[in-house]
């Protein structure tokens, strides 16, 4: 059975996380701290001897791959991808609109108010299926939309790697803590995902392991 490692990172803080606005399909530029998230997280992989790069399409990944890619320093020998399968959750109607509107209106479902209090109470995938249900265009994807796109993702980057493979994926917050929610629901202690930070996967054929979740101090060795 194939097995290999993926680290993904979450991109660096953009312009539209800053004003803590709603940002899955839309794009905004890194921040100066979301450049220097990335910047880290490359110098905290810059000593493992990636086979391949990949990230999402959406420009904040791709710029924060190409940091990372700068601090490694067998980047010469390293192809980048994009896949569009990796992007964040799409919002829809709610894109670009601030966040805690977004989760008034959508808890107003459940008579909740707040994130913290829909995601405590429903969970993630329930979650989706509400900001969906709210849409006033139904172009916000549900749970069954946003995984099978996910797992096509993850069916692409089996197909394309090699047993014993490291390569680091640059994706997006709750697009990683889904993952961490799916396979290690333990770890998803309800902190969201960390600008910059590091999330360590064992990948085989037919199962994905989660080594760590949303760290900001690994160092590679």
């Amino acid at each position: 059975m194939k097995t290999f490692t993926a680290y993904f990172v979450r991109h660096g803080q953009t312009m539209l996380n800053h004003y803590n606005k709603i940002q899955g399909w839309i794009d905004s530029p890194l921040t100066d701290k979301g450049i220097a998230d990335a910047k880290r997280a490359g110098e905290q992989l810059k000593k493992i001897n990636f086979s391949a790069a990949y990230s999402s399409d959406s420009g904040r990944a791709i710029e924060t791959a190409s940091y990372i890619l700068k601090a490694n320093q067998e980047n010469i020998n390293i192809i980048s991808y994009q896949y569009p399968e990796f992007r964040e959750q799409c919002h829809g109607y709610f894109e670009g609109n601030d966040a805690n509107q977004m989760w008034q209106f959508v808890g107003e479902q459940v008579q909740l108010t707040s994130e913290s209090a829909v995601l405590g109470k429903y969970g993630l995938e329930k979650a989706r299926d509400l900001i969906h249900k709210a849409d006033l265009y139904g172009e916000a994807e549900s749970n069954d939309m946003f995984w099978k796109r996910l797992d096509r993702g993850f069916n692409k980057l089996r197909a394309n790697t090699n047993d014993g493979d490291q390569v680091f994926v640059v994706s997006h917050g709750m697009t990683i803590r889904s993952i961490i929610d799916r396979y290690a629901p333990k770890l998803d202690v309800g902190v969201p995902t960390i600008n910059g930070s590091i999330t360590k996967l064992t990948i085989t054929d037919d199962d994905i392991k989660v080594d760590f979740f949303n760290k900001t101090d690994f160092v590679a060795k």
